[in-house]
């Protein structure tokens, strides 16, 4: 009996999660309320505070589906591929993609969701970018060490991080309609040979 009730509850969990993420896509980028969020999914406010102890920790079980998705992806990239400029590009792509195919988690990504929300998500959001330019910077320092003149891996990375910013930032206020990975190819190329002496 317990069982089927903490499995119950994790499937609740699921649902309450996928449907803040799933407002999150309205084009308009309203503010998310409880009470919106409630009716959504036709239950009390109270029932959401019996599975999340407030609408902060909503937004960081968003967070960690956002990394556990990226991060899942960027270690099998630079486990199955040896090239840096590969995995460089393959990271890039991930990032874009993810976002496309999930718009409402572009706007946490962003920080837009998160505007008048607990700082500490904000705080969160910063740490995950700081990972994911980490990511790209030693993908970099794998190509130097494979003979690629790289003119400095970390302003590198940060560049290509600031690029993907952008990307999903044009994607969340164009109302999901400039798309991350429009002209993607080129814009990758231009990337990766702009890091290269």
């Amino acid at each position: 009996m317990a069982t089927i009730n903490k499995e119950a509850r994790a499937n609740r969990k699921q649902q309450i999660l996928e449907t803040l993420a799933g407002m999150l896509q309205t084009p308009r980028g309203e503010k998310v309320t409880t009470a919106a969020l409630a009716a959504k999914l036709d239950v009390s406010e109270a029932a959401l505070y019996r599975h999340f102890a407030n609408k902060a920790k909503m937004f960081e079980g968003l967070i960690e589906f956002i990394e556990s998705a990226l991060f899942g992806v960027m270690n099998k990239i630079t486990t199955d591929e040896t090239d840096g400029l590969k995995q460089v590009q393959l990271m890039l792509q991930t990032m874009l993609k993810f976002a496309e195919r999930n718009p409402g988690m572009s706007r946490v990504l962003i920080g837009d969701a998160l505007v008048n929300e607990d700082d500490a998500l904000q705080l969160r959001i910063n740490q995950l970018l700081d990972r994911l330019e980490a990511s790209l910077k030693q993908s970099l320092r794998i190509a130097e060490a494979q003979g690629h003149k790289i003119n400095d891996a970390g302003t590198a990375a940060n560049t290509m991080i600031s690029f993907v910013l952008g990307r999903w930032h044009a994607f969340a206020k164009s109302g999901f309609k400039r798309k991350p990975s429009d002209n993607l190819e080129q814009h990758l190329a231009q990337l990766i040979t702009g890091c290269l002496q």
